[in-house]
C-alpha cells in the first residue's frame, strides 16, 4: 500500500492509505489516526477515520498548511510499526430479511432500479451466483463483518464482510437513489453492508430491518444513555435471522426500555484471522454465543 496525501480546501489533509478497501488498510488508518490524535498537533479541530482513509481538519491560522502536511506524514512510520490488534466487541443484530416495508419502498423505486422486474434479494442473488435468495440470505448473515466506519449520516455503520475476498458479496447502488428509506434497513452498495440510522434518501439494496435501535440523540434509549450511537469503528457484528413474531417481540422491547443488545468482548488480531479465516469466525461467534 502507497499512502497518498492530499490538502482538501484549506483547512484540511486527507490521508488514503488504499484505493480499495481491505482490513489492512483500515488498521493503518486507524493507526495514524490514532497517532495524530496523541501527538496533539497544535492547530488540530478535528479527525475523521474512514474506511481506508482518514482526515484531518486543523486552524491555518494556528499552523501552516505545509507544517501540518510534514507532521502527519511523520507519523506513518509509527503507525506502521503498531500492532494490528484490537480490544473490541461482537454484537448480534437481528434482521428480519424479506420485511414488508423495505418491500413496500424498493417496489415504490423499481424504475431506479438496475432490475425493474424484480427485487433488491433476487438481483443480488443473482449477481452473485446464487441459487436462490434463502441461499444467498444466509450467505448474507453467516460470517461476523466489522464496522469500518461510521458516518455519511449520523449513527450509520459500514460493514467489511470477514470472508476470503473471492466469497465477499458485492452489489451495486441502485441506478438512480431513492427518495426514501426506512428508520434501520439493512442496506448493501459495493463490498458494505450498512444500517439506515434514520429514515430518508438512500442507494444501497434493501435486504431488510432491524427492530434494533441504533442512534438516538435524545438517548432515551436504555442502552443509548452513554452516548447516542450504538456503533463505532471496529465493533464486529453478527446478523441474527428473526421473523415478524421475533420482530414485533424486539420492537416493544426496545420501545419498553427492556431490550439488551446481545455483546461479547473480544480480541481482534488481524495477523491470526488472516492466517486462518475460518478458525478467527468460530472464535468470534463462540465468543457471542457464551455471552
Amino acid at each position: 500500500m502507497k499512502t497518498r496525501y492530499t490538502f482538501g480546501g484549506d483547512e484540511h489533509v486527507f490521508v488514503e492509505m488504499d484505493e480499495e478497501m481491505s482490513l489492512a488498510a483500515f488498521f493503518k488508518s486507524l493507526s495514524m489516526s490514532n497517532a495524530v490524535r496523541d501527538a496533539d498537533i497544535p492547530g488540530v479541530t478535528e479527525i475523521c477515520p474512514a474506511n481506508a482513509s482518514f482526515q484531518v481538519r486543523f486552524d491555518p491560522d494556528k499552523i501552516h498548511p505545509d507544517e501540518m502536511m510534514s507532521r502527519i506524514k511523520e507519523l506513518e512510520s509509527k503507525a506502521e510499526k503498531s500492532e494490528n490488534r484490537i480490544d473490541t466487541r461482537i454484537v448480534e443484530v437481528p434482521v428480519y430479511y424479506q420485511d414488508p416495508w423495505t418491500h413496500e419502498t424498493l417496489m415504490r423505486f423499481r424504475e431506479r432500479h438496475q432490475d425493474p422486474e424484480g427485487t433488491d434479494l433476487t438481483y443480488a442473488a443473482r449477481i452473485n451466483g446464487f441459487d436462490t435468495v434463502e441461499d444467498f440470505i444466509e450467505a448474507h448473515h453467516s460470517a461476523p463483518w466489522f464496522v469500518s466506519m461510521v458516518g455519511f449520516v449520523s449513527g450509520l455503520p459500514f460493514l467489511y464482510q470477514l470472508v476470503e475476498r473471492e466469497k465477499q458479496i458485492e452489489v451495486p447502488k441502485y441506478v438512480r437513489p431513492r427518495t426514501d428509506t426506512p428508520k434501520q434497513t439493512v442496506g448493501y452498495g459495493g463490498c458494505f453492508s450498512c444500517v439506515y440510522s434514520v429514515r430518508g434518501a438512500g442507494g444501497y439494496q434493501m435486504f431488510g430491518i432491524t427492530p434494533m435501535t441504533i442512534f438516538d440523540p435524545r438517548q432515551e434509549t436504555s442502552y443509548l444513555k452513554d452516548f447516542m450511537v450504538f456503533f463505532k469503528p471496529g465493533d464486529i457484528v453478527k446478523w441474527k435471522p428473526i421473523d415478524r413474531e421475533e420482530y414485533d417481540r424486539i420492537l416493544k422491547a426496545v420501545e419498553d426500555n427492556t431490550y439488551t443488545p446481545r455483546i461479547a468482548n473480544v480480541t481482534f488480531d488481524l495477523d491470526a484471522y488472516e492466517a486462518d479465516i475460518a478458525g478467527t469466525n468460530a472464535k468470534l461467534m463462540e465468543a457471542l454465543n457464551d455471552a
